[in-house]
């Protein structure tokens, strides 16, 4: 899903359109609300919403497939290891 501008709530200071790194809005002039050109172009950064300074003029829908659920496991081993982990796996004891 493209990125959605609240016309009703956007200054249209063209700040998204100037931050987003596709391209994907079009932009008239100040004063006026941008809008989205190229919505398959969105990779969905966040850019333009982040830098609105209009707090809920512009919302990102992420599309199912760019959700990732994430779930503790308990078995799951820590990506990193501490020194000391490495050295007592290594025979060298503490």
């Amino acid at each position: 899903m493209p990125p959605v501008i609240y016309a009703d709530k956007c200054t249209g200071c063209g700040i998204c359109y100037k931050e987003c790194p596709l391209d994907v809005f079009r932009w008239e002039g100040p004063g006026r609300a941008p809008t989205v050109a190229y919505p398959d172009e969105c990779w969905h950064c966040g850019a333009c919403m982040v830098d609105c300074p209009i707090p809920g003029a512009i919302d990102i829908r992420l599309p199912l497939p760019l959700m990732i659920l994430h779930v503790e496991s308990p078995t799951a081993r820590p990506s990193v290891e501490s020194p000391e982990a490495i050295q007592v796996r290594a025979g060298g004891g503490m």
